[in-house]
């Protein structure tokens, strides 16, 4: 099978890369000339890539096309290119929804893939709609499938996706706290990467409990953990959570 990425930015490098550490049979991966410098990296990194001339050669020599450019972009391209009926069409864009796809791409086989950075070391969620037996059997090698049947449900998941940066800055914010009290600095963020670690890790192992029965459990009466979520609670940390993620579900 012969795959083609329209875009060669970040997510199209961690998707390449988490497909050449699977068990996936490729024959070929051609990947759009866009962006020059990433496109000569992954070509000279993986020998079954090749660099299209341009975006049509891309297209007709790939029996499944990944669209990973920017909406902008993606607008401007998508009609200017002719796309045989048999294609699969799978695509990373975030705020263009399947029927304003189908404007621009005369196919049944379009599909809309909410693919992480951690894709490419194999982890992470990946979002599909609509289910298809073959998408979900191609990115079972890359991450832990969910299929969605309603697109609309797809932009929540959208909007979370966004906590990445938010995720990141709670450990900054701990990690920074440590130094502050006199922690070395590389202590205090491998600290605080492990503590984070830890509970992840500890959230899949008792996944029989819910998420709430976890906030429950993980608390005594009069305890540190008890103290701190109900400062938060009172300090609206939550609600400014959930604010956030009815913003941003308004973008998509």
């Amino acid at each position: 099978m012969n795959l083609g990425f329209l875009g060669t930015g970040h997510i199209t490098s961690s998707v390449i890369e988490g497909i050449f550490k699977s068990k996936l049979k490729i024959r070929k991966i051609y990947i759009s000339p866009r962006n020059k410098s990433i496109a000569k990296k992954l070509s000279k990194r993986f020998k079954k890539i090749e660099i299209s001339k341009n975006n049509q050669q891309l297209i007709d020599k790939s029996n499944w096309i990944f669209l990973a450019t920017t909406p902008v972009v993606s607008h401007k391209i998508l009609k200017k290119l002719k796309f045989k009926s048999n294609k699969k069409i799978i695509s990373f864009i975030s705020t263009i929804n399947l029927k304003d796809l189908k404007r621009y791409i005369k196919s049944k086989n379009i599909f809309r893939v909410i693919p992480l950075p951690f894709i490419g070391m194999k982890k992470g969620p990946i979002i599909i709609c609509p289910a298809n037996k073959s998408i979900k059997n191609f990115f079972s090698h890359l991450g832990k499938v969910f299929e969605i049947k309603n697109e609309k449900i797809s932009k929540a998941f959208w909007s979370t996706s966004s906590f990445m940066a938010p995720f990141y800055n709670l450990f900054f914010v701990t990690s920074n706290w440590l130094v502050s009290k006199g922690v070395k600095r590389i202590e205090a963020e491998n600290y605080t990467r492990e503590l984070f670690l830890a509970l992840s890790e500890d959230s899949i192992f008792k996944n029989k409990l819910s998420l709430k029965q976890l906030v429950i459990k993980s608390q005594t009466p009069g305890g540190t953990n008890a103290f701190v979520l109900k400062y938060l609670k009172k300090n609206k940390f939550y609600k400014t959570q959930q604010k956030a993620l009815n913003n941003i579900y308004k973008k998509f």
